[in-house]
């Protein structure tokens, strides 16, 4: 748990990623005390956390303590996915006012290991070798360029708010877009460029384009991955 995450917000971020990834399906009841109890906390926070994923439409009330894990419907999800993305745009606008020297150098130096290992995945396909290995580190690397440029935001009130938004578990997408790129190995390719567009707005201090660049960015990836079988 970082600093600035209180623990409702640890308790609502990992009964969220319990429903997400399924080990809470739809039907499964939960308590406070039980919850409580599972994640090693008082039941305050858990209550706490409870209450907001019932605002999520994520669980519904059915005693005072106690709650069902609820059928997520599509309109819930499109309303979580508004939400995701718009804060995406946020953190691009205001990475675009504070991020220092050293964070663009760093984001640049991202993006050159993750070209290297693209090369080599292609490398090794086109060579009829496995790329598993190369690819999980791609999407590592990726995930410290969004890191990063979450980072560059320094403002952690919206970074908590954007990872408690999310429609994907880190450890859910992971799972999809390791499934997407298995079927077809130009998955999400056509939104790699946009990372290097991002970090150069981001350099000229240009938050409305930095935000439009996030904004398309994430909304093409939701929607790639809620495609997913």
């Amino acid at each position: 748990m970082n600093a600035a995450e209180t623990l409702a917000d640890q308790a609502y971020r990992q009964v969220r990623t319990a429903i997400a990834t399924g080990e809470l399906a739809p039907g499964d009841k939960v308590t406070e005390r039980g919850m409580a109890e599972r994640l090693a906390i008082s039941p305050t926070p858990v209550r706490e956390a409870l209450r907001r994923l019932e605002l999520d439409g994520l669980i519904e009330r059915i005693g005072p303590r106690t709650v069902l894990v609820a059928a997520i419907r599509d309109a819930a999800i499109d309303d979580l996915a508004e939400v995701e993305v718009g804060l995406r745009g946020l953190v691009a606008r205001f990475a675009a006012r504070h991020a220092t020297a050293d964070q663009l150098d760093a984001l640049d130096a991202v993006l050159d290991r993750a070209d290297d290992l693209l090369i080599l995945v292609k490398d090794r396909r086109r060579r009829e070798q496995p790329t598993e290995r190369h690819l999980a580190e791609l999407l590592d690397t990726m995930q410290e360029f969004n890191d990063t440029v979450n980072a560059c935001a320094h403002n952690p009130v919206l970074i908590r708010m954007l990872e408690q938004s999310r429609v994907f578990s880190r450890p859910r997408r992971r799972e999809l877009v390791l499934r997407r790129v298995a079927e077809d190995d130009t998955f999400g390719l056509e939104r790699y460029t946009s990372h290097r567009a991002l970090v150069r707005a981001l350099r000229a201090g240009d938050s409305a384009a930095a935000e439009q660049i996030a904004l398309s960015d994430a909304q093409g990836g939701l929607a790639a991955l809620r495609e997913a079988p």
